[in-house]
Order: C-alpha cells, then structure tokens, then sequence
C-alpha cells in the first residue's frame, strides 16, 4: 500500500446505533414505576402495534432474538422432512431446521443478488421437500414472485429469513408480506435494532395464536398447557428502546444512503471489483450493509489479502458470508453441500468483503478506506 495514514481508532465493519440516554432513561422510570418487566407488559404490545404499522405487515409477535423466532416460525407451520434453503447465510438460518429435526437441502445462489437462485429449486425438490427456506441477503429482495410460483405449484410453504431486510419494501409493499412467515432480527449490529431481539410477520390471523402459545412455553392460561413451546418472550426494557429506536431509523438510512454514494463513487471503476448489488427502482432498500466483490485473477489480490492489508491500517471488514454453511462440519457430508452442486456461492463466498457501514461514518472516513484498497500494491 502507498503512504495512508491508519485510522487513530478501529473503524469495524458496524457500529450499533444508540438512542439519546435521557430517552432510555425515561422508558426505564415508566417500566420500573409499573413494575412489569416481561410476560407481555405494556412495552411489548405497544411495540407489535408499532412494527406492523412501520413494516406493514397485517400480524407480527416480537421475540427476544431472531433465531428464536425462526425455530418458532418453522414449528408453527409443521414443517418435516426436508427445506431448501441456501448456503450463502448467517449460520442461524440452516441451525434452525437442524434443531426442529428437519434437514437443510442447500440450494445454489443467484451471481448478482446473491439471493437463492429461485430457478434453481424446483429440480431440488422431493417428496420429502416441506417448504423453502429463502434470505434477503445484504437487504436485496429474492425473487419472491418466482419462488413463490414454485412453492404453490407444489404445495410448498415459504419461510424468509429477513434478517437483513427492515424496513424493505417492493412496490410499496412491506417485505415482511410476503411467503407464510418472515423474521426480522433486532441484533444490536443491525439498522434496527432492541439490543437484542426479532419477531415474525405473516398475514394468516389463525398463525398468531399459535405463534404466540409457541413463544410462552405453550402456556394457555395459568390452568392450561396445550403446546410444547419454548421462552421466546421479549422483556419490557428491550420493548421500550426498541420503541424508542423506530424513530432513528429513516434519518440512519439517510446517512448510509449517503456513505453508500459515495463508496460507489469511489469503488465503481476499480477493475475486478464489483459493487454493492443494485435494484430496481420498485425496491425501496434500507442500506444496512455495504458489500463488495473482489475478482482476485483482475483486481490482482484476493479477497482475504485486501482484508488483512486494511486491518493494519485500523478498518475491519468481514469476509460475510465465509465459510459458507454447507462447508461447515455438521452439514459437509449431505449432498447437497457439494462444490459442484453450489459453483456460484462457492465463487461468492471467496470474494464477498462487507465494508464499514454505519451513520457515524463521514464521507472522508469513507474515501480514506476506498483509497486504501485502491492504493494495494497489485
């Protein structure tokens, strides 16, 4: 690299966004003063009620975590045998199928969205295939009318993970409307966020009692037990500040609209670098995650080499999805895992690079990490 000053400080890869204090100050006084911590206090219900209308979804249950609610989400349509699911995600979408005894069959990816290769699936289907397990990568919409054509053609259930993807929108429409059951995270790394926590959105009003007797351990009443459920409950304090983070989220999309600017002004004519996926101009995208690609046989250096050279100068990408799923050691034996039979997110996996994205960046911290990796001695 040529002579960059290293950032004083570690930029890493996000940044949690944090509410004012004196806000989560005054939410603790009401919580305390109530003395309802969990169990569906006051918090919690008015956050679902907020949610649905900010995501436009008809129904939504909050949980204390997004895989939590996943597994809930798979239980609550009774899904067996086997899901078609991709291996280009977060090690929590094919864990949820494993621990409800259901097997992972993983799908090759699209080259451009990264998303499933919804033309795909349909040849990975069986007799044995329950439903599609589907990923709004990075906040980019699958293919849902596709998928979704195939999934009733066999009388398939659709599940999407959309961990990446509040706030999300096509044609106006809220992405959480689509397929039977969507989840959301609230990780504290993501633009939204309760700390730690997620829900499902769906639009059968039958599923919301179920879901929500799945969340509470099955419980009906103090009297009455009808369902094996689990604890998935989100307690009143992260209710509260997720309230409260509802009102920062259209003004940190603005800054990272911004920071995603200018990265493609910077970026855009490297060779052997592919940018951010693009979407039409029916999607509305929330911008959590700035993504590239690096062609190690153009850009002249890999992937893994660009990210150990920028981690001496302070920044700290991830190389997000890797390992991808299907290569992990509890899913390498199934044949679906196979390299020949997931050539493009093979390929991906060894390029993706998920640059600093968070609205506490400025323009030039942005500029000073697209010259660093524009200055890599190639």
């Amino acid at each position: 690299m040529s002579k960059i000053e290293p950032f004083k400080e570690k930029i890493f890869v996000t940044r949690p966004v944090l509410p004012a204090l004196e806000e989560v100050t005054e939410k603790l006084r009401e919580i305390w003063e109530s003395k309802w911590l969990t169990n569906g206090g006051k918090q919690h219900f008015a956050l679902e009620d907020e949610l649905k209308e900010f995501l436009k979804v008809p129904y939504l249950s909050v949980f204390n975590n997004g895989t939590i609610a996943l597994m809930v989400a798979v239980q609550s349509l009774r899904l067996q045998g086997d899901v078609i699911t991709t291996p280009f995600t977060f090690a929590a979408t094919p864990h949820v199928l494993s621990w409800n005894n259901i097997n992972p069959i993983f799908c090759d990816i699209d080259e451009e969205t990264m998303n499933i290769d919804a033309d795909k699936i349909e040849s990975m289907i069986t007799p044995r295939t329950s439903a599609i397990l589907a990923v709004h990568v990075f906040g980019t919409p699958c293919n849902v009318k596709k998928i979704q054509q195939v999934a009733d053609t066999y009388g398939l259930k659709v599940v999407y993970d959309a961990a990446h993807a509040f706030g999300v929108e096509i044609d106006g429409q809220g992405i959480g409307t689509f397929g039977d059951i969507s989840m959301f995270s609230f990780h504290a790394t993501k633009l939204y966020h309760t700390l730690e926590g997620g829900a499902l959105v769906f639009a059968d009003k039958n599923l919301k009692q179920r879901i929500d007797l799945l969340r509470n351990f099955g419980i009906k009443n103090e009297e009455e037990v009808v369902m094996p459920g689990i604890n998935g409950k989100l307690d009143e304090v992260r209710a509260a500040v997720g309230r409260i983070m509802l009102k920062y989220v259209e003004s940190e999309q603005a800054k990272r609209l911004a920071l995603h600017k200018v990265y493609d002004e910077e970026l855009g004519n490297v060779e052997g670098i592919t940018l951010m996926p693009k979407c039409g101009d029916n999607v509305k995208r929330n911008y959590q995650y700035y993504v590239i690609r690096i062609d190690e046989k153009v850009f002249g250096k890999s992937r893994d080499y660009v990210y150990d050279e920028l981690k001496k100068y302070n920044v700290y990408t991830r190389k997000y999805f890797h390992p991808l799923c299907s290569d992990y050691t509890c899913y390498r034996q199934l044949n679906s895992s196979r390299q020949d039979n997931l050539p493009v997110a093979t390929n991906i996996g060894k390029q993706v690079l998920s640059l600093p994205m968070y609205g506490e960046l400025t323009a030039d911290d942005v500029r000073k990490i697209c010259a660093m990796i524009r200055s890599i001695d190639r």
